[in-house]
């Protein structure tokens, strides 16, 4: 049995460590409540812009705006991965990775030639250790993305689809459903998808000219796709961290149970011990 002082040192430790993953939880959710904020303000408007340039797609359009075109094969894609600077946050990371993975296994295997884009220290890590080729990377984006940092990303890759360049563009991030439920997703950037059923763009009249509102559109969706996956990627990882930092104050608290036990024994049975060297060297001097 381990020494009171040796028990005793662990406890400390413990308590220290305890302190730590607590503060990070508090820290977390602070981060959380914000980056949830800031996710429900972007919904709605990348919802709005998906479902309105998918009805305003027409064969026509395509011929006249590059964005809109949709390449008989795919020879060549792109995939962004998105993933979190920081750890401390459970399986959120090694989820997107091996969601990133899937599906440059898939395209390969389809005989597509891919590169991979990464955003974030985690991924980067990653895929560098493996010795796996990356055609460009960032870690410059933080806890609060903006829509510029979404710009950065995205638009290189919608210039080389628009000259033929790039025939796919895949986003690889969190889907945000709460702060316990953040599983990775492989979202079609490009090419544009039509939509399955509506009413074709010709029935209606606009102004300014159709082609002329689908030219302004286009960089917007992109950009606001992006950068709605950035921010619930942000919520996600916080979600996670929260959950995990939590988790870990109570396996501490757990932990500190059982060694409190384990040193009240120990401390026992030093006293047990004095008591009876005491008892037995007051006998020998009678």
């Amino acid at each position: 049995m381990a020494s009171s002082q040796d028990v005793l040192r662990r406890i400390k430790s413990v308590r220290n460590t305890r302190k730590i993953t607590r503060t990070m939880e508090l820290i977390a959710t602070s981060k959380l409540k914000r980056a949830i904020d800031r996710m429900a303000a972007a919904r709605p408007y990348a919802d709005a812009l998906t479902g309105l340039v998918g009805g305003l797609y027409s064969p026509f359009l395509a011929q006249e705006y590059p964005l809109l075109r949709r390449p008989a094969e795919t020879k060549r894609a792109a995939v962004l991965l998105l993933t979190a600077n920081r750890g401390f946050c459970g399986a959120f990371n090694s989820n997107l990775i091996r969601e990133a993975r899937s599906r440059l296994e898939a395209l390969e295997a389809g005989g597509v030639e891919v590169e991979l884009h990464v955003s974030g220290k985690k991924g980067l890590a990653y895929f560098r250790f493996r010795g796996a080729k990356i055609a460009s990377f960032t870690t410059e984006i933080g806890d609060s993305p903006e829509p510029d940092d979404a710009e950065q990303l995205v638009a290189p890759l919608w210039r080389r689809f628009a000259t033929g360049e790039l025939d796919a563009v895949h986003v690889v991030s969190s889907e945000f459903r709460s702060a316990i439920s953040t599983p990775p997703r492989t979202r079609q950037l490009l090419p544009i998808e039509p939509p399955a059923v509506g009413t074709p763009v010709d029935a209606f009249i606009t102004s300014p000219a159709t082609g002329e509102i689908v030219g302004r559109l286009l960089p917007r969706y992109l950009r606001s796709a992006v950068y709605r996956a950035l921010v619930e990627n942000a919520a996600g990882e916080q979600g996670a961290r929260r959950a995990a930092m939590k988790s870990a104050t109570d396996n501490a608290g757990d932990i500190l149970e059982t060694l409190t036990r384990n040193y009240n024994r120990a401390r026992q049975a030093q006293i047990t011990q004095e008591i009876a060297e005491i008892v037995g060297g007051a006998a020998a001097l009678e």
